[in-house]
């Protein structure tokens, strides 16, 4: 896991002056790559290449990088894992008979484009990957991300300089970098948490969005060019015209199957690995298939929290007990906790509102102390049916669409006359077992969907402010996916246009950015086997009744995982990762929110409307209302303005 920059042409005319920012470019980085770095300069075409190396494959020297290829035509920066590195290696030197210098991933691709090209090479990697490439010959500069966008690509096309980077501060250190902070995406921002790509949050500085390359010519147009070589929607539609046809039993195999190969590809590693472990279906199933495959216990590790509501710790230590492993569990005092947050928008680089940012970079932490590599869950609810959104949907959509306006209208007032702690006192009477970890949450957004078709209901789920554009100043929201019904009108289903929306947005800019920026904080390479691109294609195929069935979703995972851990470990609501962010912003994060929030600061930042936010403020803080979710979200955009 590595962190690559770059650039061509613009205002740097010297091979000192590239050098020299290719550098800084590489030193902003540090944290990704703390083993080593070097850069490489173009003498006659103005590129320039900077990397940092986190050395997981082949230590070694031979897999330094930027690398150049055996016949000198191509020279590579590259951030990833390629898990089957191997057989690509195998197939070289078979067809084309060249010796390799080592072991690395990053040699068997290189060489792999040398010997097949582009499209060919990445029709057959598995693995998660961002790179830049310069081909000498046709004087052509390439980059590339993974198929699900698990790791970060930025770049920029300005002023006659094409930049790029994994992250934005590498871009920020050359002099033709745009700086200026795009309002639109604040207005995007506040609705879903994250800057949704290809936008970031400074003007024409884009993220290359997944399963895409780009391409520049510097003796042609140069005019970058975009093309995709996968597509989500490809991998549904022939998922779809080829559904899986055998039993209940052959799909829960083949499904284990993949799983295990996908797993088994992930423990590759020339240094120490373990697991994420929460407890919950999907790391389950991952620790479970791990330990499967190791004669040694695995190493397993999970953050817990005193707040009862937060805490999965207790969960996760009873899986491990089960599957045997090496398990480490860490409590985390709030104060421990809440000193994450100013260093929030530095991991970030920015603005990013999950507030399970914190422990995920708390658990990225800990585990970075014990091993260099981690295997995480994430991914399983996009694709099998796990978010609450997708259950209600299934259960209930029909029901709740043929239920009188003024029956809804009437259940909505009565939710709302009441605060969520209170309901959550209220719906104390229920076994913990069956109900959800934040019932007044719960019940607060089941008022705000309730008289919503299935369209609104989805989107208002996944607005955090729902009328973004009244509250940012001069900015209005991109056009998004998630409200372009003729752009998803292809998938007949609710649910799965659900899951498809998901896996399209939410995974690969919320989930995957959560996970990538908080594990690279910690110089910790996090490894996602659940959206290995043959998972996910395989799922497309399946029956929704074979991933949501009698209330509960996930349901083909949960056979899987049968196989190892008994039931009655997993079947419980659903807790997510959080932290208490609603108690914290009436208690010891008072004074530091109300600084932030003040009109003075807001009026400052001239981004934001503060009369809404000063409101929620008030009421929040009265406990009247729980605005924690969208407070959070200002709170973070005012962050990163005092850090940059």
């Amino acid at each position: 896991m590595c962190g690559i920059a770059g650039f061509i042409g613009g205002s740097t005319t010297s091979r000192d002056e590239r050098q020299k920012f290719a550098r800084l470019m590489g030193e902003a980085m540090y944290r990704r790559g703390p083993d080593g770095g070097d850069v490489w300069v173009s003498e006659e075409s103005g590129v320039a290449f900077s990397h940092r190396r986190l050395a997981v494959i082949d230590p070694s020297p031979a897999g330094d990088q930027p690398m150049t290829s055996a016949c000198g035509r191509f020279v590579l920066v590259y951030n990833g894992e390629i898990y089957n590195a191997a057989e690509i290696r195998q197939k070289i030197i078979a067809q084309k008979g060249i010796n390799f210098k080592g072991h690395s991933d990053t040699e068997a691709l290189l060489e792999s484009i040398a010997s097949f090209g582009i499209k060919d090479t990445l029709d057959q990697l598995i693995g998660m990957f961002a790179f830049g490439l310069w081909d000498k010959k046709k004087k052509r500069l390439t980059l590339g991300r993974d198929r699900l966008g698990i790791k970060p690509l930025y770049w920029t096309y300005n002023k006659g300089s094409l930049i790029f980077g994994s992250i934005l501060k590498a871009l920020k250190q050359h002099p033709d970098c745009p700086q200026s902070i795009d309002h639109n995406s604040i207005a995007s921002y506040l609705r879903f948490n994250y800057i949704p790509a290809p936008h970031s949050i400074y003007e024409n500085v884009h993220k290359l969005e997944a399963g895409h390359i780009l391409t520049f010519d510097s003796d042609g147009n140069k005019t970058p060019q975009l093309t995709c070589y996968w597509s989500l929607k490809d991998a549904v539609n022939t998922g779809k015209a080829s559904p899986f046809c055998g039993t209940e039993e052959e799909a829960i195999s083949s499904l284990e199957n993949l799983l295990e190969d996908a797993v088994g590809k992930r423990m590759i590693s020339d240094v120490p690995f373990g697991a994420f472990l929460s407890g919950g279906i999907d790391s389950s199933t991952v620790a479970a298939l791990m330990q499967k495959q190791s004669k040694e216990p695995i190493k397993t590790f999970s953050i817990g929290f005193e707040e009862e509501a937060y805490n999965e710790a207790k969960h996760a230590a009873e899986v491990a007990r089960h599957l045997g492993t090496a398990h480490t569990e860490l409590y985390v005092t709030p104060s421990e906790a809440r000193d994450v947050i100013p260093h929030l928008a530095d991991v970030y680089d920015e603005p990013f509102a999950d507030s399970s940012q914190i422990p995920t970079y708390l658990v990225s932490k800990l585990t970075r102390e014990h091993v260099t590599v981690a295997l995480s869950g994430d991914g399983g609810d996009e694709l099998f049916g796990g978010y609450r959104r997708h259950i209600t949907a299934h259960s209930y959509g029909d029901r709740l669409s043929k239920v009188p306006d003024f029956a809804k209208c009437f259940s909505a007032t009565v939710i709302r006359s009441l605060s969520p702690k209170t309901w959550d006192k209220i719906l104390s009477v229920i076994p913990a077992n069956k109900r959800p970890s934040h019932p007044g949450d719960a019940l607060y957004k089941l008022a705000n969907i309730l008289g919503e078709n299935a369209n609104g209901y989805y989107q208002k789920l996944i607005s955090n402010w729902q009328a973004p554009n009244d509250l940012s100043l001069n900015g209005r929201e991109y056009n998004s996916p998630m409200f372009d019904s003729e752009g998803i009108s292809f998938i007949s289903n609710q649910v799965e246009r659900m899951q498809y929306l998901d896996s399209l947005t939410y995974l690969p800019d919320d989930i995957l950015t959560k996970v990538d920026r908080a594990s690279m904080a910690a110089s910790l390479e996090a490894r996602v086997p659940l959206i290995d691109h043959r998972v996910v294609e395989f799922s497309w195929s399946l029956p929704m009744e074979m991933k949501i069935r009698n209330g509960q979703g996930k349901w083909i995972l949960r056979k899987v995982l049968d196989k190892y851990v008994p039931s009655e470990l997993i079947n419980r609501p659903k807790m997510g990762f959080g932290v208490p962010i609603d108690n914290w912003l009436r208690g010891p994060l008072k004074e530091w929110a109300q600084d932030l929030l003040s009109q003075e600061k807001l009026d400052q930042s001239g981004l934001i409307d503060g009369t809404e936010v000063q409101e929620k403020l008030q009421q929040h803080q009265a406990g009247s209302h729980n605005w924690q979710y969208q407070l959070w979200a200002v709170l973070m955009l005012q962050s990163w303005l005092e850090h940059n």
